[in-house]
């Protein structure tokens, strides 16, 4: 997984009934663009993250 400063994460449900949680990448910390990132969520929450593969990278605007 590659991100860079703007994109949006998106990160799947476990559950049928829940929406998936979205946030934007403020901060690219590996290398090449790798994880981890700092993702400020949708409900203005900001976390370290190490996305898993139920996660995917939506490209943002450059």
């Amino acid at each position: 997984m590659k991100a860079e400063v703007g994109d949006r994460l998106v990160v799947e449900s476990n559950r049928v009934d829940a929406a998936p949680r979205q946030g934007e990448i403020v901060e690219v910390r590996g290398a090449d663009g790798g994880p981890p990132y700092v993702v400020t969520w949708s409900d203005g929450h900001e976390g370290l993250v190490y996305p898993g593969a139920d996660a995917h990278v939506v490209p943002g605007q450059h």
